[in-house]
């Protein structure tokens, strides 16, 4: 990879950062309130530990994909020698060996575990499992990347929505006109905010991702902003008023609530090849990102439990219980506007990746991997760019509605993505890689290598489904 391409690993681990800490983050504290504190604290604590793990699980894949494509170019090798043994007048070119050569003809399959590759989840899959398997993964993958774009962009939109047109006692109105004695309606409004959040937001992924460094910079200082604004007024306000919410220690009825909201807080899995080949220094990296999660749980807990005994109750998007009312003063009108167009931002930053993560992955389904460098710029540059955002932003720009596509995409697809694929791509990993050239314990394998916690994994992932299930059932037969 180009030295200019790269970025040091502090710039990687604010890319997953951003990655994980979106708008799901926003509705942790009403799901955490009605949960009981006690058991949601337990509960999101163990959220990040199941989390973690499989993104072990992804890195090590990573690295085991890279060892598989440098011993296949190996072995490919050995047969072009051999042909070439064959014909004398290739004696000359058989001496030059390059330093490539040098590396793969190395007894030592240690160097083969690498993250310099960058190797899409479609791509490992390809390897690793079967047809049907391989398949099945993309069309799971598919799903949940073009919910979450196609989310992001509706949600973009109505959040300008809400800080634009005149308020409403039905927020869900988009027939209504946006402005007093105006014909302009608020979906005519919405397709135009979803229009232009695709011309402006939309050319990024058209670049690689270190492209977006300066974007994701300035987004990460605002949402530090925005949650430290959250967290002192919330803390204030307990010093002020006293303690206003009496959350229970445990509420067995909304635990199901709990996991529908919460089963993807941590989700980076999709995106993680591509922000981890261009980290320039991968040293320890397992232990970095391991700081990541550390931190994104401290932030959701504080953020949960400050709101929890603060408020007698939550909105279901947390930003909005500091929206300013008519006596507020300017300074927190200021605030007020600021937060409740604060997730917007996490929305911003995250759809780049999210879309140039798809394009990759559109890229390794129908092209044959070692032709993709050797395509021309209106493939590699234009059509895939294209195909991963175009869309997301049709479906956007027909409806404002995306409930259905909010709980299929967040929950069961979510759970596929973050638990059972890294799951199953390292088992068949490990067990490839050991019949092919004998695994070996490698600086990037995963610190949870027993066959238990796979199975920890998949019960976990069983238990998520169980729980979305209910919940999913419990609301509809409420609406």
């Amino acid at each position: 990879m180009p030295e200019n391409d790269q970025y040091p690993p502090w710039v990687g681990l604010v890319y997953v950062f951003n990655l994980i800490v979106g708008t799901g983050a926003l509705t942790l504290p009403a799901a955490f309130q009605d949960a009981g504190w006690l058991f949601s604290t337990v509960a999101l604590m163990v959220l990040c530990f199941v989390s973690f793990i499989t993104v072990t699980f992804v890195i090590e894949s990573m690295a085991c994909a890279n060892a598989t494509i440098q011993w296949r170019k190996m072995q490919q090798h050995k047969i072009d020698e051999s042909d070439a043994s064959q014909n004398p007048s290739n004696d000359s070119e058989a001496d030059n060996t390059t330093e490539e050569t040098a590396i793969l003809t190395s007894t030592n399959t240690k160097h083969f575990y690498n993250l310099n590759k960058k190797v899409e989840l479609t791509e490992m899959a390809s390897i690793y499992l079967s047809k049907t398997g391989h398949i099945l993964f993309f069309i799971s993958l598919c799903i949940y990347l073009f919910g979450d774009l196609t989310i992001y962009v509706a949600a973009s939109g109505k959040t300008i929505i809400n800080l634009s047109c005149q308020q409403s006692n039905n927020t869900e109105n988009f027939t209504e006109p946006c402005w007093q004695n105006s014909d302009i309606t608020k979906f005519d409004m919405y397709r135009i905010y979803v229009a232009l959040f695709g011309l402006c937001v939309g050319p990024f992924t058209y670049f690689n991702v270190q492209k977006t460094k300066y974007l994701q910079m300035f987004t990460i200082s605002i949402r530090w902003l925005a949650f430290a604004i959250m967290l002192t007024l919330a803390v204030v306000r307990l010093i002020k008023n006293g303690q206003q919410g009496h959350p229970s220690l445990i509420n067995l009825a909304e635990i199901p609530a709990l996991a529908g909201s919460s089963v993807y807080s941590f989700m980076c899995h999709h995106s993680l090849p591509g922000l981890i080949a261009p980290i320039s220094n991968k040293h320890k990296l397992i232990s970095k990102i391991s700081w990541d999660f550390i931190v994104i749980s401290s932030f959701y807990l504080l953020l949960s439990l400050t709101g929890s005994f603060a408020f007698e109750s939550i909105d279901v998007l947390y930003n909005l219980n500091f929206i300013a009312t008519k006596d507020s003063g300017v300074f927190m009108r200021i605030v007020g506007t600021f937060l409740a167009a604060f997730p917007l931002f996490p929305m911003i930053a995250s759809f780049p990746i999210i879309a140039i993560t798809l394009q990759g992955n559109l890229k390794h389904l129908f092209l044959e991997p070692q032709s993709i460098e050797g395509q021309g710029f209106f493939v590699k540059r234009l059509l895939f760019p294209s195909l991963a955002i175009t869309p997301p932003l049709i479906t956007a720009l027909s409806t404002h509605n995306l409930k259905g596509l909010v709980e299929i995409t967040g929950s069961y697809v979510g759970v596929v993505v973050q638990y059972i694929i890294p799951a199953c791509l390292v088992w068949k990993a490990r067990k490839y890689c050991l019949r092919q050239f004998g695994y070996i314990g490698h600086r990037y394998a995963s610190p949870f290598r027993h066959v238990g916690w796979l199975v920890f994994v998949v019960v976990w992932s069983a238990l998520c489904i169980v729980f979305v299930t209910v919940d999913l059932i419990i609301n509809k037969s409420i609406n």
